[in-house]
């Protein structure tokens, strides 16, 4: 009986021994520019065949299968291929991962295959076939606009492909993108590749666009525009001809490069630089614009600041309107109109200010000057907006000593017709036999009406002392009170948006500023934020209110139904009186 089981497994060993899966290659080391032939091979029929990822590999061909089957002298001999044309993508030691087959329901992979990839060599041609070099018909260049520009100074870098009239080119792929470190860059569209004719090297040539990008620098010195290189199928001509007389073409492939770029940018002048130069570079026209300078109280302006023209538009801030006391000024709402071509960036940048006034009166918003540098003249430039007045027509007055004052003097000023008033001109008599108000009727009643009301005054006091013990509903009721007093003027706006929203916003920054002890200038979201926190307020309060104030600001610029306005009316009241409540 053993020998019989030593007998089945050795036949089940030598069966399975029988099946081989191998992966061969033509070289164990190549250059960047030679092709690599891989071979997987198997001694058996098989299914499902998972080829790797050939990681660091370029598929030329492939797979390309071949099964052979032959008897000899009673014996079957079966092998089936799958071959792959590869070309490396990089140098290095690189791996072909296993592949894998499925024969009689089991799994058989390849051993991994390592590779050594090396530098491109020259390889050797035929002289008696292929008469032009890829080499020679392939040029690769990168046209730079300026190589000594400013700081911030646009410059553009096309790409052109330079081919000779006696190939053709099938595909490219990008085998390494250029790096702009240090620049500011942005790639221009190309729709569709067109062939143009052009001369390099003294020689005609036609050539397609593949790249265009505009740069701008954002270092000074030495900087280094990394190259762009391409994996290219061409086919090339050969002295054999067909039977008809038309010449055999021959694939190849060629790998081409622009070449590492180094522009030397130079720093801005110093002489004549103003102090509040803020790095504009190009050509710009400046202006700040009102939306009205005659306004009402409770009503609002848009302040915008304007740069147009071309330059460096999207890299430098604009300058900020200072507004005196008893103008508040938001938060800025940027505006960008831009448009890159290859002469660089043009069109308008705009920070919208709301400017809201506090008290009646004219107010006079500073001119703005704006500096930029001139890259036509090579100087700075200045230009200013010119001084804004702002007239609110009425609202509370921001000198309320002068007031008191002026109603003083109106006090003390006697009209001429009423200067003997002082004087009593009808006399005031009593009769002298009036009756004593000692032991009158009115003397009774005034007697026992304290008695009277005893009863009323302990039942008033028992209310009294239920309500006070009810500190729940107390601070409930304290805190609606105090919610509907900050907020009484929008709610009288609840059918105006814009009056409402700026009403709601106004009494939310005094309500703010009353309870957190900040001013008007601190009134930041993030200050805002982190005060309610350090005092005890909850994140989601705090959260809710942030998000208010935000609602405030974008509402009035956005449409919005009157169902909308009394929610966040309601959504105000509940606020201010949950921060009531937790605020200590």
């Amino acid at each position: 009986m053993k020998n019989y089981l030593i007998l089945f497994l050795l036949s089940v060993n030598a069966l399975c021994a029988q099946v081989q899966f191998e992966a061969k290659v033509t070289k164990q080391s190549l250059a960047l520019n030679e092709r690599l032939r891989v071979d997987f091979t198997m001694n058996a029929d098989g299914d499902n065949f998972s080829p790797p990822a050939f990681d660091g590999f370029r598929v030329v061909a492939g797979p390309s299968q071949q099964v052979s089957q032959s008897w000899v002298n009673g014996k079957s001999s079966f092998r089936k291929t799958y071959s792959y044309i590869l070309l490396p993508t990089q140098k290095g030691n690189l791996t072909i991962q296993q592949a894998s087959i499925e024969i009689d329901n089991q799994i058989y992979k390849t051993s991994p295959v390592r590779i050594s990839v090396t530098n491109a060599v020259e390889q050797a041609r035929d002289p008696n076939d292929t008469q032009i070099s890829a080499a020679d018909a392939l040029h690769l260049v990168a046209e730079v606009s300026k190589t000594n520009p400013y700081i911030n100074e646009p410059i553009t870098v096309v790409y052109k492909l330079y081919f000779s009239y006696n190939i053709g080119i099938t595909n490219w792929r990008e085998l390494n993108k250029p790096k702009y470190n240090d620049f500011w860059s942005q790639n221009i569209d190309i729709q569709q590749l067109q062939v143009e004719e052009g001369t390099y090297n003294n020689e005609r040539y036609r050539f397609v666009v593949l790249r265009k990008t505009v740069l701008y620098p954002q270092k000074t010195g030495a900087l280094d525009i990394e190259p762009l290189s391409l994996d290219i199928d061409v086919e090339l001509p050969s002295n054999r001809r067909t039977v008809f007389g038309q010449v055999i073409t021959t694939k190849d492939h060629k790998r081409v490069a622009a070449g590492k770029k180094t522009l030397n940018v130079r720093p801005l002048p110093t002489q004549g630089k103003p102090a509040d130069f803020g790095g504009a570079v190009g050509t710009f026209d400046f202006k700040v614009i009102p939306s009205k300078t005659t306004l009402n109280n409770g009503e609002s302006l848009d302040l915008k600041v304007n740069v147009s023209g071309k330059g460096n538009l999207k890299l430098f801030d604009l300058p900020k309107p200072a507004v005196p006391a008893g103008l508040e000024r938001y938060d800025a709402v940027r505006d960008e109109q831009v448009n890159t071509n290859l002469s660089g960036m043009s069109g308008n940048v705009m920070d919208s200010y709301a400017i809201v006034p506090q008290f009646k009166g004219k107010y006079t918003i500073k001119s703005i000057p704006f500096t930029y540098f001139d890259l036509s003249s090579n100087k700075y430039k200045t230009i200013n907006s010119g001084d804004i007045t702002i007239n609110v027509m009425d609202g509370p007055t921001s000198e309320p000593a002068t007031a008191a004052a002026n109603t003083s003097v109106e006090k003390n000023k006697v009209n001429a017709q009423n200067q003997f008033e002082y004087i009593k001109l009808k006399p005031h008599l009593k009769r002298a036999d009036q009756e004593d108000f000692f032991k009158s009727n009115l003397f009774y009643i005034l007697l026992i009406i304290p008695f009277a009301a005893i009863p009323f005054i302990m039942l008033f006091k028992r209310q009294r002392e239920k309500i006070a013990g009810d500190v729940q509903g107390n601070r409930i009721k304290k805190s609606n009170k105090l919610a509907k007093k900050y907020l009484s003027e929008a709610k009288g706006n609840l059918n105006n948006k814009e009056l409402f929203y700026i009403s709601l916003e106004k009494a939310l920054h005094n309500f703010l500023k009353a309870k957190l002890q900040i001013e008007t200038s601190e009134m930041s979201k993030e200050t805002i934020e982190s005060i309610l926190i350090s005092r005890n307020a909850s994140a989601p309060t705090t959260r809710q209110v942030i998000t208010l104030i935000e609602n405030c600001d974008f509402a009035r610029y956005a449409p919005s139904s009157n169902v909308a306005i009394q929610q966040d009316y309601d959504k105000a009241v509940a606020i201010i009186s949950e921060l009531e409540k937790q605020i200590k």
